[in-house]
């Protein structure tokens, strides 16, 4: 079944369809898509086109044309760890040790082929729009729109700083001060395709934390990010001489655990159709956990 949208006028009398979608944020491409791929624009069970203009009462329904999965993308049927999902969204507590999106050294086995095979079990007309990534040693909560209109509305949602996401990690040594911004520019490193640091020409980046407990030889710490770069929170801790538990590739030890020791528990925004706020949290996994056990009994 294709994904709609409808609507009932109430007081949009006098205001054209095309006018009226823009409000909705329906983006010119959406409508291309809509008039050329395959949608429909139904007012009132009859077909029109964008120069309509709405009455009050008018029912307004939206048909956007299907989706297909992305060739590139082989359906798998792998579990899936659904905190929430309603139409238009999806809540997906990944586990470490899963790519986001596949990689060429990891080309299946990721979240977006998870996603690909759940679709195609349960009938959902889609392809893959993972709104919020995290690498693949990080675990935590993803938030995935089941359709490109809801991407687009949670993007900017995004880009307004109204998807808020937060970690917790343990870092090494005990961490001064226990609150405080960090605000250093991060880019590519120059002998490596996947490494980052903090550099004068890189793109601004900032990261606030509050350490929450300290142990002898390592801090469990609460993060949240103002911006989005590749590895911020690792290289961040980096630069400040505390990298993550389990990070080797920014320094960190691997005695206590064998992967980057960062777990994106809480998500907040708002939701993009019913406008309810939602929040979501979840708790550390057993890895960690065994850290946060063996800290306090240090």
């Amino acid at each position: 079944m294709s994904f709609t949208l409808e609507w009932v006028m109430q007081h949009e009398t006098g205001i054209t369809i095309k006018d009226f979608l823009k409000k909705q944020s329906i983006s010119k491409a959406a409508l291309t898509d809509i008039k050329f791929k395959g949608g429909k624009i139904l007012v009132n069970e009859s077909e029109e086109n964008v120069r309509y203009t709405l009455k009050s009462g008018d029912r307004l329904v939206v048909l956007f044309p299907p989706e297909l999965p992305s060739s590139g993308l082989s359906p798998e049927q792998l579990p899936l760890n659904i905190i929430f999902e309603d139409e238009y969204l999806l809540i997906v507590q990944k586990e470490y040790g899963m790519n986001t999106i596949p990689s060429r050294e990891h080309p299946t086995g990721s979240l977006a082929n998870a996603l690909v095979g759940y679709y195609l079990k349960h009938g959902i007309e889609s392809t893959t729009h993972i709104v919020t990534r995290l690498d693949r040693d990080t675990s935590g909560l993803v938030l995935i729109a089941k359709h490109r209109h809801i991407h687009h509305l949670l993007s900017e949602q995004q880009k307004d700083g109204d998807v808020k996401r937060k970690y917790l990690a343990f870092a090494e040594g005990e961490i001064s001060p226990l609150n405080d911004t960090i605000n250093e520019p991060i880019g590519r490193c120059s002998d490596s395709i996947i490494k980052r640091e903090v550099r004068a020409d890189g793109q601004t980046a900032i990261t606030h934390y509050r350490v929450l407990s300290q142990g002898k030889h390592f801090s469990l710490v609460e993060l949240s990010l103002e911006t989005g770069r590749t590895h911020q929170i690792r290289v961040h801790l980096a630069y400040k001489g505390h990298p993550l538990l389990g990070d080797d590739l920014y320094g960190g030890k691997r005695d206590r655990i064998n992967r980057q020791a960062l777990h994106c528990f809480f998500l907040q925004f708002t939701h993009p159709v019913t406008k309810q706020s939602l929040t979501f949290t979840v708790a550390l996994p057993d890895d960690m956990k065994r850290i946060e056990q063996g800290m306090k009994k240090s």
